[in-house]
Formats: C-alpha cells, structure tokens, sequence
C-alpha cells in the first residue's frame, strides 16, 4: 500500500511519451503482470493514456491481426527507468480508474485528518458545547460507521437544534446511519417541546396549529 507521501512523490515526477510526447500519468500497477503473472517490481506505473498515440490507436489491428482478439498497446514507463514498454489492454478504460492525482490525495488526506481530530473531540465535545466535530463526523460520508454512530448519539446530550437543519440538508448513502440520525433528532425535538413543521420544515412548538414560518394550519 503506497503512503501518501509516495503517492506525491510519484506524481510529482514529469515522464512524456516517446512516441506522442503526452505527459504520462501515474497510476497503480495492477497487482499481475498481465504478460507472465509476474510482479512489476514497482508500486506505480507512469503510463500514456492518449487515445490518439499511435501505440495505442494502431495497436488494435496489430492485435486483431497477430493475436486474433480485441485489444490495443499503451506505452509505460516504470520509476527509475530509462526505457519504456507496452503492455496490452482491452479497452480505453484501462488504468484511467488508478490514476494518481495530487490534488485529489491531498484532499483525501485533509478529509482523514479532520476525521482523526473530530473523533478526538468526541471525547470532551459534550462537556465543552461544541458541536463542531459531531455533525462534521455525521456529515462526513468517508468517515467511519462506528465513529459517525458515536458522534450520532451525543446529539441528545448537546441539545443544540442548530444540528436539524444541516443535517435535514444532506443525503446520507448509508440506511443506518440515516435510521440513527432520524430517531435521534426526533428525540432531541421531543425533548425541547419542538416539531417540525411538515410544510416548510422549520422547527416550531410542539403545540403549534399554525406553522409561525409559512403559515400554514396543520393537525397537532
């Protein structure tokens, strides 16, 4: 598994194809060689994904006609290596979904950053009224399922009902924890004497006909 810090390194390097002078990307190499079943012996590869490159436009006849099947070349180039190769591949798909960009690491890593500091605030959030972790971490769709239900269930604790309404605004992916989070705010209303209102969803008493928002009437 290559750390963050490689995965900079690596895509940080310039390589151009010989043979269309586009920039190489940086990917993962897959875990076979697709060749011989061996390793690569390295964890990147720096490949020419340029659909117009000649090895790999080309490639599909010379395929077709020495192999009998579909597929084309791409030209690659391995760290610390002077001379490039091919390799085959069976669509213009390959190797675009192991693409290794800098920006997006970084950003991955800001993410697991802020995610390892809100889980350390879980701890003293309630004594300190601060809400800031807990809906960071519920809101937060890469973040852990165990940490996101803990940060969940200190809802009621904080009784802040500024929560309701960033969380009402996200779409959560994961049933459990939209089930979690429903049951929640609704026990956190309950506990303010609060409902929603079913037209406008502003919160309002309990004990409301009359929404004081939209002005709508409703059954209590």
């Amino acid at each position: 598994m290559l750390s963050y810090d490689d995965c900079l390194k690596y895509s940080a390097q310039k390589h151009y194809c010989p043979h269309c002078e586009t920039k190489l990307s940086c990917c993962e190499t897959p875990p076979f060689h697709i060749g011989d079943g061996l390793g690569w012996g390295a964890e990147v590869m720096f490949i020419c994904l340029n659909n117009d490159c000649p090895v790999f436009s080309n490639g599909w006849d010379q395929i077709e006609n020495q192999y009998g099947h579909n597929g084309s070349y791409r030209y690659f180039l391995l760290p610390n290596e002077k001379k490039g190769d091919f390799v085959m591949v069976g669509s213009s798909e390959a190797f675009t979904g192991s693409i290794i960009e800098p920006k997006q690491l970084k950003a991955q890593n800001e993410r697991f950053q802020n995610e390892k500091e809100a889980l350390k605030q879980l701890d003293t959030c309630v004594e300190e009224k601060n809400l800031k972790p807990v809906l960071s971490l519920i809101l937060d769709e890469s973040a852990g399922h165990n940490g996101r239900l803990r940060a969940i269930s200190l809802l009621v604790d904080l009784n802040d009902l500024s929560c309701v309404d960033p969380i009402r605004n996200h779409k959560f992916d994961a049933s459990k924890i939209e089930h979690a989070v429903n049951s929640t705010i609704a026990g956190l209303l309950k506990n303010n004497f609060k409902k929603e209102c079913p037209y406008c969803a502003e919160i309002i008493k309990l004990q409301a006909k009359v929404c004081m928002h939209c002005s709508k009437e409703f059954k209590a």
